[in-house]
This record gives C-alpha cells, sequence and structure tokens, in this order.
C-alpha cells in the first residue's frame, strides 16, 4: 500500500458560528481554493464551452468520468495524445471520477468481489471493472485527482445491503491503493453507507484509516433529499481528517451547495448547471429563471442584472429565449457560460464570508433573495419600480 502525497494542503479560515472551510490545495496543474466547484466535462469538454470560456468563469477544476473514457478506447487515445490535459485544451487541474455510480447505475450491472460486470449498448459484450482496471484506466488518463472504485448504492437501499457494500468498498480501496499511479496523480477515498448514522460513521473511519490524499462523501444526491443529505455530511465530514480535502460528490443546487459548506466541505461537482442552462433554466440571485418564457419575448435586461457575465453583459433575455426556440447552438454556450459564472461567484462569496468569519450571514442573505421553487416570478430591474410602485 503506497503512503499518502503531500497534496499542500492549507486551511486558511473558519468560519465563527459553523464548521464551514477556507481551504486550498496544490496540484501539477495549479491551486484549488476551496470551497470550490468543478464543472462536469464527463468525455473530456463540457458541452458547449471551450476551455477558455470555462476558465474564464473562474473555475480552477474539471471532472471527467473515467467510466465513460473507459469505453471505446477512448483511454487509450487519450494516454497516446500525452493524458487529458493535452487532449482536452484544459491546462488546469482535472479529477476523474472512477466509474462507480456510472457501472452500478446501469441495468444488469453484477457485482462480485473482484468488481463490477455490465454491459454498454445494445448487444455489447460483457465489460469487467475492478479496482484495479479503474485506476490503470484514470493513470492512463493522467487526471490530478484520481478517485477510488466504490460500491455506490442506490436509495433507497437495504440496511444488510449497504453494509455488505460499505465493506467491500473498504477492500476496494486497499485494492486502489496497491496501484502505482503516476508522479503527479493524487488518490482520494469515497465514504459510503447510505442514510444510515451507523454505517456512515463505520465507513468513515475504515477509509479516513488508510493513507488516502483526500477524502469524498458519495452516495448522497440519489434522491434522498436535502434533509438527508445534510445528516448524512453532517455525520460523516467531522470524522475525516481535517488536514485534507473533503469532497461531496454529485452536489448540487446552490442551497445544497450552501448546506454542505456549513458542514465541513470543500469540493463540489454537478452537472446541475450546464445541463439546466442547455434545457432553459437560468441561475440567478433570486432564484431560477426559465428563459423560454413568453415574459421574456420582448424584455430588453440581461438574465441577471446583478451579474456581470459575458452572457449577461451583452445579451438580453428576449436574445436569448429566441436563440433557444431557434435552436442556434450560440444559446447552449451563452447559457452555459451564464449558469458558470453565476456558481463560480456563489463560490467567491462563500470562500469571502468565511476568511471574515460571517458564512452564516452571507448563507442567509443568499437565501433570503433565493427563490427555490420551480415557478420563478419575474426578475425587475431593481433600477425601476413596477405599475404599482413597489
Amino acid at each position: 500500500m503506497r503512503p499518502r502525497k503531500d497534496i499542500h494542503f492549507e486551511l486558511l479560515a473558519t468560519d465563527r458560528e459553523s464548521f464551514a472551510r477556507r481551504t486550498r490545495f496544490r496540484t501539477a496543474h495549479g491551486v484549488v481554493d476551496g470551497p470550490a466547484f468543478m464543472p462536469v466535462g464527463t468525455l473530456g469538454a463540457v458541452k458547449s464551452m471551450t476551455p477558455p470560456q470555462v476558465a474564464d468563469t473562474g473555475a480552477q477544476v474539471m471532472l471527467a468520468n473515467a467510466f465513460h473514457m473507459s469505453l471505446e478506447e477512448r483511454a487509450e487515445r487519450v494516454a497516446r495524445m500525452g493524458g487529458l490535459h493535452k487532449f482536452t485544451g484544459w491546462n488546469r487541474t482535472i479529477l476523474t471520477d472512477s466509474g462507480g455510480f456510472q457501472v452500478f447505475s446501469l441495468p444488469g450491472t453484477k457485482i462480485d468481489e473482484s468488481g463490477a460486470t455490465f454491459r454498454h449498448g445494445e448487444d455489447a459484450q460483457p465489460i469487467k471493472m475492478t479496482p484495479e482496471s479503474s485506476m490503470e484506466v484514470q493513470r492512463q488518463l493522467g487526471a490530478d485527482i484520481v478517485m477510488a472504485f466504490d460500491e455506490c448504492v442506490e436509495y433507497p437501499a437495504e440496511y444488510g445491503y449497504l453494509d455488505r457494500a460499505v465493506e467491500r468498498t473498504y477492500r476496494w480501496a486497499q485494492r486502489c491503493l496497491s496501484v502505482e499511479l503516476a508522479p503527479h496523480q493524487y488518490l482520494f477515498g469515497i465514504v459510503q453507507g447510505g442514510t444510515f448514522e451507523k454505517l456512515r460513521i463505520r465507513a468513515a473511519e475504515q477509509i479516513a484509516s488508510l493513507p488516502f490524499d483526500g477524502f469524498a462523501i458519495g452516495g448522497v444526491s440519489v434522491g434522498e433529499g436535502l434533509d438527508l443529505l445534510c445528516s448524512v455530511v453532517a455525520t460523516t465530514a467531522p470524522l475525516l481528517p481535517e488536514n485534507l480535502p473533503r469532497y461531496l460528490m454529485g452536489v448540487g443546487l446552490p442551497e445544497d451547495i450552501l448546506e454542505a459548506v456549513e458542514r465541513g466541505i470543500d469540493m463540489f461537482d454537478c452537472v446541475i448547471p450546464t445541463r439546466y442552462a442547455r434545457n432553459g433554466t437560468l441561475f440567478t440571485v433570486e432564484g431560477k429563471l426559465r428563459i423560454g418564457d413568453k415574459r421574456y419575448k420582448k424584455d430588453r435586461y440581461p438574465v441577471d442584472t446583478s451579474c456581470d457575465c459575458y452572457t449577461c453583459k451583452n445579451f438580453s433575455r428576449l436574445a436569448l429565449r429566441h436563440f433557444l426556440y431557434a435552436g442556434e447552438a450560440i444559446y447552449a454556450t451563452l447559457a452555459s457560460i451564464h449558469n458558470l459564472h453565476f456558481y463560480q461567484h456563489l463560490m467567491k462569496r462563500i470562500r469571502a464570508a468565511i476568511e471574515a468569519g460571517d458564512f452564516t450571514a452571507m448563507k442567509r442573505d443568499f437565501l433570503s433573495r433565493y427563490k427555490r421553487q420551480d415557478d420563478v416570478p419575474e426578475m425587475r430591474n431593481p433600477r425601476k419600480k413596477d405599475r404599482k410602485g413597489r
């Protein structure tokens, strides 16, 4: 089992009234300031955006998926190009998910001690993924941060099945640590256990006992709801080493991120900002805005009047609505730029608030304006009164 590597982790500040942390660590491709949000580029690219556009939003890390990159000899092609950074044109930090979630979400996946067997595509031959093969794929991809291969269980699941999955994940974690990675690569372990406190505690103690370079909480954001998510994070995060990064996988919505930051999480990833963007939902300080609504047909204001992203500085709501309905490719680009900028600006506000010791107040201020329901009232120009003079 290889020794822990130095990820150059710094705990820069903690909030006065919560467990929120301002952190920083370094990889071979740059600094990562936490709390951080990582855009998802499943196949090596954030959909509809160029790497410079992603970087301009403030993102320091991109996530790619080792499962998808392992199919059809993709990993071999990436390796021949010199790794994901050269292949994708992204010269900042890259994290690769092991593919555990994708493998176990496929119908008909069979799991045994050696690994998981699945089929991909119609009439496809069985494919076997093991902890060792997952590490090999991620070594070929050359990511800065590699995730251990774990057994991710759907929600809800019976206690007995989750119990066995926790033990198998622990054994698989040890096997992952036995595989030699590239010198620049860091390996993160993953804590599972569903929504059962006893299992989460045991899993966290097991995984934290191993010489991983960082730690992640998996198996959340799979339908359990915000209250249970908060409970899992509150139980698990304090059991992970204070002097290493803590990553909550697959989260999420702005309100989810704020709750998890309050409980000590440093890193997040999710497809929500870009997927929502492509489907016509844009994030604003007042909540989600559905740009396809007819109310924006003649609206000349930007998506968010307080936003300084490229999209808001140059395009109106009516223009974006037109591009959406006209099927113009530029719509997905402009919408994704805005949503990722919104997320990165939120993380910047969070980091500043923690440094000032005012995270709790910042969270309260954000949520007092941010409407979480799906049907968001029309945003008004804050400098202009409406017809009733309010």
